[in-house]
């Protein structure tokens, strides 16, 4: 299908993400926006590159990961449907980035240039105040993470992420989750057991 086609969805979808912008901003945006479909298992950023864009998930699932000096695969973040993703240091001050992100399903992605959003911040007043709205909840959102290091065993770590992401536990691997989670498969596996989960 052709993007035109399917502006009207992608304006809905990107509405319904950002319900502060005004129908000038989101009229200017959806004109400039681009869209990557990609299978299963692609990466859409290497580290090393550049983060260009700002993605919007529109349909599937993405991980984004780093790689320790052992060679073990860190996940640090999912992102699903309606949500954003990006290694938000590498996308922000446009430094080479130290993480991947790949597709865990087929996915449609709105890509949101780095370059267009320069451009709304000097156009369009609100649109500061939404970036900066959605920047502090992306901060909260890390610190909660780091916390949970700090202060939850492996076990209270699951549970979190069960009561949180109970959607997501069909849609990603044991061993992608006990990445996240910090912990070895083996670990989650026995903690799932005798959760009886």
């Amino acid at each position: 299908m052709y993007k035109e086609n399917l502006m009207p969805v992608y304006y809905n979808a990107l509405k319904n993400a950002f319900p502060d912008f005004s129908k000038d901003e989101m009229s200017f945006i959806i004109t400039k926006i681009n869209i990557s479909t990609l299978n299963t298992k692609k990466m859409y950023l290497m580290a090393g590159e550049i983060q260009q864009n700002l993605i919007f998930v529109y349909q599937g699932l993405l991980r984004i990961f780093s790689i320790n000096d052992k060679g073990e695969e860190i996940t640090i973040a999912f992102a699903r449907e309606n949500s954003l993703a990006a290694d938000y240091d590498s996308f922000i001050k446009q430094n080479p980035s130290k993480y991947y992100i790949e597709t865990l399903e087929d996915s449609l992605l709105i890509n949101i240039p780095f370059s267009l959003i320069q451009e709304c911040y000097s156009k369009y007043k609100n649109f500061e105040k939404t970036s900066r709205l959605n920047a502090e909840a992306h901060l909260s959102k890390r610190q909660r993470r780091i916390e949970s290091f700090l202060f939850n065993n492996a076990e209270q770590r699951y549970l979190n992420f069960v009561s949180e992401n109970k959607d997501l536990l069909h849609r990603i691997s044991i061993t992608h989750l006990a990445s996240f989670l910090g912990i070895k498969r083996q670990t989650l596996t026995r903690i799932r057991k005798a959760l009886n989960l």
